[in-house]
C-alpha cells in the first residue's frame, strides 16, 4: 500500500558558520571524515526516496547547524524537488549560502524556513537573499528568535519584508518570565502565533500525527516519532518498517517546539498551516502591518 508520509530528516551534520550565543553548534567545525559520513548518509536516504516511487513523500531537513553551506544538501534539494513522488522538500537555513542552485529546483515543491540572526548577518544582506528566493518563485517564511535585545531588529525586519511573507518569532524559553506584558503585546503584533509558541503545551496522552503520518529519521535510518521522543520505533531501511507507523498518544508531559507541537491534533494547527506545515507558513495570511 502506498504511503503518504512526511519525514523530518536530521543526519549527523552538526556544524554552523554562525556564532549565536544560545546555540550549542555555533562555529562548530567537523572533520573531513564526519562530513563524508554525513554525505553518505544523505545519499542513502535520497536513494530510498527515489526507490519509493509509488509513495507520496514530503521531506523536511532539520539539521543541527547549517546545511546549505554544504554542496550535497543543495544538490539533494534539486534532486528531490524534481521527483514525481515528492510533494515538498523543505529545509531550515540561515540563508548564508548562494542560491543559484535553487533555479534548478521545482519551485512548486521547494520551501525554505529561513531564520534571521541579528549580529551574524546584515539585515539588508538577509533581505536580499529573501528577494532572490521570491524572484525564483520559491515559498519561504522568515523567523527570528525573540531576544529582548533584538526587538528593534524584529520590528525593522517586519517593516522591510514584503507583506505576503510571514514573519514568525520563536519565544526565548530558557529564562522563566522572560517577557513583560509590553514585550508580549509587541511580539504578538508581529506574529499572531507567538502566544502559541511561548508556552509548553500539555501533550501526555494527547493525539499526535507523529509516529503515524509524520516521522523523524536520523542518518542511520532510525525512526522515532519525533525529535523530542527518544524511543525508537523502527528503521527506514528495514523491510516492513511500515508496520511501525501507527497512531499512538504522545508519551511526553509537554511539547514546546514548533516542529513538535504543530502536529498535536487538539491545537488545530494543521488547519492553520495546511500545505505549509513543514515550512511554517500558514495557509492563509494571519499577520498584519
Amino acid at each position: 500500500m502506498a504511503l503518504s508520509l512526511s519525514i523530518l530528516y536530521r543526519g549527523p551534520l552538526s556544524s554552523c558558520n554562525y556564532a549565536c550565543g544560545y546555540c550549542p553548534f555555533a562555529k562548530r567545525r567537523e572533520s573531513y571524515a564526519d562530513l563524508a559520513a554525513d554525505r553518505e548518509a544523505l545519499s542513502r536516504f535520497v536513494g530510498w526516496v527515489e526507490a519509493r516511487s509509488g509513495d507520496r513523500l514530503s521531506v523536511f531537513f532539520t539539521p543541527w547547524g547549517e546545511a546549505l553551506t554544504r554542496r550535497w544538501y543543495r544538490e539533494v534539494l534539486v534532486r528531490l524537488t524534481n521527483l514525481p513522488n515528492v510533494e515538498r522538500a523543505a529545509i531550515q537555513t540561515n540563508l548564508s549560502c548562494r542560491l543559484d542552485w535553487a533555479a534548478r529546483c521545482d519551485p512548486a515543491k521547494l520551501a525554505i524556513w529561513a531564520t534571521y540572526h541579528p549580529g551574524e548577518v546584515a539585515r539588508e544582506a538577509f533581505l536580499g537573499r529573501c528577494r532572490e528566493l521570491a524572484s525564483l518563485g520559491i515559498r519561504h517564511g522568515v523567523g527570528v528568535v525573540g531576544l529582548k535585545e533584538h526587538m528593534d531588529e524584529i520590528e525593522a525586519l517586519r517593516r522591510e519584508l514584503p507583506e505576503d511573507v510571514y514573519l514568525w518569532v520563536n519565544a526565548y524559553k530558557r529564562e522563566p518570565d522572560y517577557y513583560d506584558e509590553a514585550a508580549l503585546r509587541f511580539l504578538e503584533a508581529i506574529d499572531p502565533l507567538f502566544p502559541v509558541n511561548n508556552r509548553r503545551h500539555p501533550s501526555l496522552g494527547r493525539s499526535c500525527r507523529t509516529g503515524h503520518s509524520v516521522i523523524a529519521v536520523d542518518g542511520s535510518g532510525t525512526i522515532r516519532r519525533c525529535h523530542f521522543v527518544p524511543e525508537v520505533i523502527g528503521n527506514l531501511y528495514e523491510p516492513g518498517f511500515e508496520s511501525a507507523l501507527v497512531e499512538r498518544p504522545c508519551p511526553a508531559p509537554t511539547c514546546s517546539c514548533h516542529i513538535g507541537y504543530v502536529h498535536l491534533d487538539h491545537l488545530g494547527l494543521a488547519e492553520v498551516f495546511g500545505g505549509g506545515i513543514l515550512e511554517r507558513i500558514p495557509e492563509q495570511p494571519i499577520w498584519r502591518r
